[in-house]
């Protein structure tokens, strides 16, 4: 070109001059080029946090599984001495019934100290009102005036908790109402 000519837009966008078409191209050129990156940066942390999640659940399984799997073995640990003071007890042929009722008081006392441990308890409802959550009763006798209506006269068989949670309710009888 010479000297007065001018040049049209076409020709100084491919000559690289801004014209107001070649400027807003290359704005929106450069928000696209951000956005993207932006883009890729939000789907790489959500890719981590999908990765994270996984490996949080896959380890919350692994401690829910070996609760599962060793949950009893501290009360097992309880139990051991007493299976080892009943085994004793089998193998002395010499003890007389004195020592033998002795050692059977003494296993008794390891095994209730394992249970408690293991929050294990006894239900003895002698007395007690009846309760169908905690008791079964077996029958119904008629009253004599020492226990009250609808109350356990006699216990058959103790029932057993595990925290609160019955194990075993208590076999009993009740004294019929009037």
């Amino acid at each position: 070109m010479t000297g007065g000519e001018s040049e049209s837009p076409a020709q100084s966008a491919v000559n690289g001059e801004d014209g107001p078409a070649n400027g807003a191209a290359a704005q929106l050129g450069e928000a696209l080029a951000a956005a993207q990156a932006k883009a890729e940066e939000e789907h790489g942390l959500y890719l981590r946090a999908l990765a994270e999640m996984e490996n949080v659940r896959r380890r919350t399984q692994d401690e829910v599984s070996k609760a599962h799997k060793y949950a009893i073995e501290t009360f097992a640990e309880s139990l051991v001495p007493v299976f080892d003071s009943l085994e004793k007890a089998l193998k002395d042929e010499s003890s007389s019934t004195g020592a033998l009722r002795e050692g059977v008081e003494i296993t008794l006392r390891q095994l209730r100290s394992a249970f408690e441990r293991g929050r294990l308890t006894e239900i003895n409802p002698l007395g007690e009102k009846f309760d169908p959550n905690r008791h079964q009763a077996i029958s119904a006798v008629p009253g004599d005036g020492s226990i009250a209506p609808n109350h356990v006269a006699t216990v058959l068989q103790k029932g057993w908790l595990i925290a609160d949670r019955v194990l075993r309710p208590a076999l009993v009888t009740v004294v019929q109402g009037g």
